[in-house]
């Protein structure tokens, strides 16, 4: 009674598959610009054959080729895991300026604008300021004091050497000197840290750095407090990702982990982990994770972005793209390369991630498989069984 029962379902699934193959062979005599070939295609299987055994699809390599189907052997490799991101594109330290004023005063002239390139030690604007004038006065008051000490040490150390003054009145005068000295220095640091000019009555504005200015705050005839930023200067250089990092992962990422960057034009920039806070931030509760990317191209400071950060979760053994793993009949497969076509091979999947299925039985290693576009495999058997 089993084996009358067991016999049609045995027909039923190889007169099935017999119509998939025969239409891929019919497809491939199509791109062929020849006709349909009557064997291109065909099932293995027999009424004597177990209805649990695996099915033997025939294609021709030319329909391979067509359809742009990949076959890929099964490799070891280990699971990777992704946590998904928001993060931020910054410029690394030197590369970026905040120019501020350092005095008070109005601005009398602005030499550059938004989106002007400058050089390193170029003047952007000008601050007329009474500081300013303060500051060259004590410089040169010091300078003079100075002057006054060094001529008195000199006279001092001529009288001690043709013994008419002590040696108390030399050293005397020589300390004098130095302090004369120390505060001449003090005063002329001072005036070049402000970047007073010379007849003390302007304070330059000037960038540290070569770049592009990225905002611009001066306005003539605006009146400016020390500390005021006036402009903002980022060179051409590499940019960085600065990334948010919930406090459960910080163990899960390390140096040199990769990570893909997702620029607001859809563009993927490989990245790679270049350091992880230890700690996380009082208002955020997260870490922060630095990427340094591939290359800036089509990257904008302070454009936001999303950040996939690719870490080993320790899932090792047999991995395969997850588009050769196909659903047929309710459970998963891989179709398997013999010498005329393809096996249907019934497969036990473990975890799925980045594109990538653990296969836990059912395959061995370095088995050939169909990967890309194997669905249209799939496809064509729904398809001529609708039909049947």
């Amino acid at each position: 009674m089993m084996e009358q029962l067991r016999r049609p379902a045995v027909w039923c699934i190889a007169g099935t598959c017999a119509a998939v193959a025969a239409a891929l062979g019919f497809g491939a005599a199509q791109w062929m610009g020849t006709k349909p070939m009557p064997a291109a295609a065909s099932v293995v299987a027999t009424d004597a054959q177990p209805a649990n055994d695996p099915v033997e699809i025939k294609i021709p390599a030319q329909y391979l080729a067509a359809a742009k189907i990949t076959v890929e052997p099964v490799t070891n490799g280990t699971l990777e895991a992704q946590i998904l991101t928001a993060g931020t594109i910054t410029a690394p330290p030197n590369s970026a300026a905040i120019i501020t004023a350092r005095g008070s005063g109005a601005v009398s002239r602005v030499y550059r604008q938004l989106g002007d390139t400058v050089s390193a030690g170029e003047t952007l604007a000008q601050i007329e300021s009474q500081e300013a004038s303060t500051i060259a006065a004590d410089r040169r008051v010091t300078n003079a004091k100075a002057e006054l000490a060094r001529t008195s040490y000199a006279r001092e150390s001529s009288l001690f050497n043709q013994g008419v003054t002590s040696r108390q009145d030399m050293e005397a005068a020589q300390s004098a000197l130095a302090v004369a000295n120390s505060e001449a220095q003090r005063a002329a640091m001072v005036a070049r840290v402000a970047h007073v000019s010379t007849d003390g009555r302007f304070i330059a504005v000037v960038s540290p750095i070569a770049g592009k200015i990225t905002a611009s705050m001066a306005t003539l005839g605006g009146f400016a407090q020390p500390q005021t930023e006036l402009f903002h200067v980022a060179s051409a250089g590499p940019v960085q990702v600065e990334a948010s990092l919930p406090a459960g992962d910080i163990g899960r990422v390390a140096v040199g982990d990769r990570a893909t960057i997702m620029a607001a034009s859809g563009v993927a920039i490989p990245a790679a982990v270049r350091t992880v806070t230890p700690t996380v931030s009082g208002s955020t509760r997260a870490a922060t994770v630095v990427l340094s990317p591939e290359g800036s191209r089509g990257m904008v400071v302070g454009e936001g972005v999303q950040v996939r950060l690719h870490v080993k979760d320790g899932v090792g053994g047999l991995v395969v793209p997850e588009d050769a793993v196909q659903n047929i009949g309710g459970r998963d497969v891989l179709l398997v390369r013999t010498e005329e076509g393809f096996r249907i091979q019934p497969v036990l999947v473990g975890r799925r991630s980045r594109g990538l299925a653990q296969i836990i039985s059912g395959v061995e290693a370095k088995a050939q498989i169909a990967t890309r576009n194997a669905f249209l495999i799939k496809a064509d058997m729904i398809k001529t069984g609708k039909e049947e």
